[in-house]
């Protein structure tokens, strides 16, 4: 009979090993966060973060654009190891959306001038008279995916935009260019609930369509629950939920607040 061969699994995108992370070592304010803590995360995969304050999901993104050192342990991304890497040599192949929809943009600066500068994220780049202007319908169709008319504004500064066209353009502009992983660094939590949907739904459409990795840290449960394929609860830097494909999307927000309730009076909340 001849042997049946298996296809050899691929290699996860995400591999923190064997984490170590203590705050304020050898005082009287120590936390041990991390103790052996490992995670992985395949290509394409959607993962949303849940937990209460100090429960090591900021600390995991952190970790990974290089922000936060690890005590010790390794991280790698796409199989290479990026541990001891500066967190700006991160920065070409990692995209970030913080909380604050003004920290991924430039308010001085057009929407032209923003795009243009992401649009060249990672090269030898001046801003010199002007931008190049042959990439401006480039960027008019790109807007026009955000369905919030800012492909005819152009010229205006960003620091005039809603904080939910903002947002909207820091996620666009984060991901103009491949990246292997995008973090989400609770994106939706300073707008209006109509802004985070929006923000949510283009979420969604850019990750499917641009296939890309990414790790959300949201305090919406209804969100951590309606989007991504896997959803991980941290507590206490551990994680005490990892649910992926049917169980995931057979969740709802009622079992994940009764989780959610049972870690935090644990802690006393």
């Amino acid at each position: 009979m001849a042997q049946q061969l298996t296809a050899p699994q691929s290699e996860p995108m995400v591999r923190m090993e064997h984490i170590d992370k203590t705050f304020n070592p050898s005082s009287v304010n120590e936390v041990v966060l991390f103790q052996d803590f490992n995670l992985q995360i395949q290509k394409g995969s959607f993962v949303a973060v849940v937990g209460s304050n100090g429960s090591g999901k900021t600390t995991i993104l952190n970790l990974l654009c290089g922000s936060l050192p690890a005590d010790s342990g390794k991280i790698f991304l796409k199989n290479r190891e990026i541990t001891k890497m500066k967190e700006h040599r991160r920065s070409k192949f990692i995209g970030r959306v913080f909380q604050n929809p003004a920290a991924g943009t430039c308010p001085a600066l057009t929407i032209l001038e923003n795009m243009a500068l992401a649009d060249n994220k990672g090269g030898s780049f001046l801003l010199q008279p002007g931008v190049n202007r042959r990439r401006t319908a480039h960027y008019q169709e790109q807007l026009a995916q955000l369905h919030m008319g800012l492909e005819d504004k152009l010229g205006i500064q960003v620091g005039s935009l809603s904080g939910g066209q903002r947002q909207a353009l820091a996620l666009l502009i984060a991901t103009m260019t491949p990246i292997d992983l995008l973090i989400l660094d609770e994106h939706t939590a300073a707008l209006d609930p109509r802004s985070s949907e929006n923000v949510m739904e283009l979420t969604r459409h850019i990750v499917e369509e641009k296939n890309i990795t990414t790790l959300m840290v949201t305090h919406n449960l209804k969100f951590a629950v309606q989007y991504g394929d896997r959803l991980i609860m941290m507590h206490r830097g551990q994680m005490v939920l990892d649910i992926t494909g049917t169980e995931k999307s057979q969740l709802n927000i009622k079992d994940l607040t009764e989780k959610f309730d049972e870690i935090s009076i644990e802690d006393g909340n």
